[in-house]
């Protein structure tokens, strides 16, 4: 039996091991999945989950609920050593072992890129993960309560500005949720107005939202800045050390929460530790079936699709598929269907999507999306991004549950309890509690 090792459980990994178990005979090979987290984030719902419209685990697609004929593996790999046909796993607990397969198919994911300015690691939170997207709502619902026992001040405007770098799509994304939560808690607070609130979304090109035409950009910029929001242009970070914010522009403040989204860099293992062959940009060179190499040389047995990898888009000619979700779902779906053809001896097929059009939520009721010429502005594309995403996150389970939560949201409000407590769990166990003396010792009669 064939050993079929998918590296990464992200979108594409995910999706590859679901087609391979639902179309593969059961003697036919086996999968292992190799993932340090047991789910699969949908980084769609991450800026709902800021903003309380969505509830964290309702992001995270349980692997063991739906893999459940895939062997799963806790951890990472390290190396491939692909001519031996043999990858070195760095489990989550124990150490590294070597692990045989057949066929490999490499869907690792990018890693966040950091560009070493001062600060950044030490003060950022990136929004890749869900548990990142909670830690900054939980930081942002302390900081109102924190705020509101203070008196006007440094320290009050500190813990009230929330500053955002990059103006792609989960930046502007996760900005406008979180200003749409801020400023609904202004009337829970009302010891905090809302002209008190600063809103930073710091951008190194002239515009944001690559994704969208000039004009729908622009539209935007000024729609957050009509809700108070102040939107950098043209402008770069150059350090965020102890929470104090300088731009290239000159400007200066203080920040208590920052939130990194500059974009994606390349998975050091497949830029430095594997033998497959790789692009200038250290991206793993994948033909249009899916196959990595190129069309004169494709590199038996081993295959490649999402962030990591460079897909020619056949849509497109001469470039390459963006990195989005779009692109790994699909890329997932059709990478199973390669494989079960090349191991069956049948065709396999190039990978070809036309874009289905850009949608971004802005905040609660607000919205944008485009397709070529047509461009829908506030709550019907917010609607429509919440109905394309409800459909597209994977299984029923989440469906209805994601449904259930905007129900009761629509009806109740958001919840706006803080959990960061949650972060330091003993803590309440070892400086609140009460330590007792020992008893007395008796000595046998």
């Amino acid at each position: 039996m064939r050993t079929i090792l998918v590296v990464g459980g992200g979108y594409a990994g995910f999706y590859t091991a679901w087609k391979l178990e639902k179309k593969l005979r059961r003697d036919e090979a086996r999968v292992i999945v190799v993932d340090p987290r047991p789910y699969m984030t949908y980084q769609p719902f991450l800026p709902e989950v800021l903003s309380g419209s969505v509830e964290a685990r309702h992001a995270a697609v349980s692997q063991r609920r739906h893999l459940r004929r895939t062997k799963l593996i806790a951890g990472s790999v390290v190396r491939v050593d692909h001519a031996n046909r043999t990858a070195t796993v760095a489990p989550v607990e124990g150490p590294e072992f070597a692990l045989a397969y057949d066929i490999i198919a490499v869907t690792a994911g990018a890693v966040t890129r950091q560009l070493g300015i001062p600060g950044v690691v030490d003060e950022a939170i990136g929004m890749k993960h869900v548990e990142e997207a909670v830690a900054i709502r939980d930081r942002m619902l302390t900081n109102f309560d924190r705020a509101a026992t203070l008196e006007p001040g440094p320290r009050r405007s500190r813990l009230l500005t929330v500053t955002f770098v990059g103006g792609g799509f989960s930046g502007v994304e996760g900005f406008g949720e979180l200003l749409s939560l801020a400023t609904a808690l202004t009337r829970t607070y009302p010891e905090i107005k809302p002209e008190e609130l600063r809103f930073h979304l710091v951008e190194a090109r002239d515009r944001i939202l690559p994704e969208v035409t000039d004009e729908p950009g622009r539209w935007v910029v000024r729609s957050l800045e009509k809700r108070g929001a102040r939107v950098h242009l043209n402008a770069t970070m150059l350090s965020a050390s102890g929470g104090h914010v300088v731009l290239s522009t000159g400007e200066e403040f203080d920040s208590d929460l920052i939130v990194w989204t500059v974009g994606n860099a390349v998975n050091p293992m497949v830029r430095s530790h594997t033998d497959l062959p790789i692009n200038e940009r250290g991206m793993l060179m994948v033909r249009a079936d899916l196959r990595v190499g190129t069309d004169s040389e494709p590199v038996p047995d081993a295959w490649g699709a999402g962030d990591d990898a460079a897909v020619p888009d056949l849509a497109m000619p001469g470039s390459s598929t963006v990195p989005n979700a779009q692109h790994a779902v699909r890329q997932g779906k059709l990478l199973a269907k390669n494989i079960i053809a090349s191991i069956r001896g049948g065709q396999v097929k190039d990978y070809l999507h036309h874009s289905l059009g850009t949608v971004a939520t802005l905040g609660l009721g607000r919205g944008i999306f485009q397709y070529k010429r047509i461009v829908i502005k506030g709550l019907p594309a917010w609607l429509m991004h919440r109905g394309y995403h409800v459909l597209a996150v994977p299984s029923w389970e989440r469906k209805v549950r994601v449904l259930a939560v905007w129900l009761t949201a629509a009806v109740f409000g958001r919840d706006i309890v803080s959990l960061a407590s949650v972060q330091h769990p003993r803590r309440a166990f070892t400086e609140g509690g009460e330590v007792a003396a020992a008893p007395a010792a008796t000595a046998d009669r």
